[in-house]
C-alpha cells in the first residue's frame, strides 16, 4: 500500500486528517500517516520559521524515500522567511499566491516525493463550506451570521487573513466559545468530506493529488 505522510500545522489538523481523511484514502489504496510539526525539544504543533518545516519535511523525505510527504500548513501567518513569501506578485489574488508559494517550496525542497500543500486562508476556512454545521455545538442562532459572512465571498477559501478578518477569527465573533482543537475537526465531519470538496478548490486539487499517487480518479 502506498504511503503519505502529512505534516500538520496543529492538534486539529492532525484530528481532521484522522477522522475525514483516514478511511477515504484507506479505500483508495493509500495509507495516510499525519505528523505534528516538532516545535522544540518537548513540544508539538504550530510552526513559527521556516527552517524547522523544511527540517521536518526534509528527513522524512529521504527517510522514507518509497513514500510521499506532504503539509497541511495555513496561508494565514505563515512564517516571515517561508520561501517566496517577499517575491509574491502584487496584484495576484490569494489562490495564485499559494499556488506561487507552493511552487516555491517545492523547489525549495526538491524532493520528487514531496507534494506542497497551504491551506486557503487556514483550516477554519473550510468550515464556512456549510454554515448549519455549527449548529450541534453552538444552536441554530449562529447560522445567520456564519452565512452572511460565506455569502460575502465566491469561496470558502477566499474569506481573507488578516489578524482581524480570518475565518477563525470571524467565526469567535459569532461562535464565542468556539475552540479549534474540541470543535474545528468536529464540525468539519458533521459537514462531510464530499460537500467541503465541492466548495473548496484548492483543498480539493490536494485531494487529487494524492488520489493519483494510487491510480484512483474521481
Amino acid at each position: 500500500m502506498i504511503r503519505v505522510h502529512i505534516f500538520c500545522e496543529g492538534q486539529t489538523e492532525e484530528t481532521f486528517v484522522n477522522n475525514l481523511l483516514f478511511l477515504h484514502f484507506q479505500n483508495a489504496g493509500i495509507a495516510i500517516n499525519p505528523i505534528l510539526f516538532t516545535t522544540s525539544k518537548i513540544g508539538k504543533g504550530g510552526i513559527s520559521t521556516y527552517g524547522k518545516i523544511k527540517r521536518q519535511v526534509d528527513i522524512k523525505c529521504k527517510e522514507d524515500p518509497s513514500s510521499y510527504v506532504t503539509t497541511l500548513i495555513d496561508f494565514y501567518a505563515l512564517p516571515s522567511d517561508f520561501p517566496g513569501k517577499n517575491e509574491v506578485p502584487p496584484l495576484a489574488d490569494s489562490m495564485q499566491k499559494v499556488i506561487f508559494l507552493e511552487s516555491k517550496f517545492d523547489s525549495d525542497i526538491s524532493h520528487k516525493n514531496f507534494i506542497p500543500n497551504i491551506v486557503l486562508h487556514e483550516f477554519e476556512g473550510l468550515l464556512f463550506s456549510d454554515p448549519t454545521a455549527f449548529n450541534r455545538w453552538f444552536g441554530e442562532d449562529v447560522t445567520a451570521g456564519i452565512s452572511k459572512i460565506r455569502s460575502g465571498f465566491k469561496t470558502p477559501e477566499d474569506i481573507n487573513d488578516s489578524s482581524a478578518t480570518a475565518p477563525s477569527k470571524r467565526i469567535l465573533s459569532i461562535c464565542k466559545n468556539y475552540n479549534k482543537i474540541s470543535h474545528g475537526s468536529s464540525i468539519a465531519e458533521k459537514i462531510g468530506l464530499e460537500r467541503i470538496r465541492s466548495e473548496c478548490a484548492h483543498f480539493n486539487a490536494w485531494l487529487n493529488k494524492m488520489e493519483n499517487i494510487g491510480g484512483h480518479t474521481r
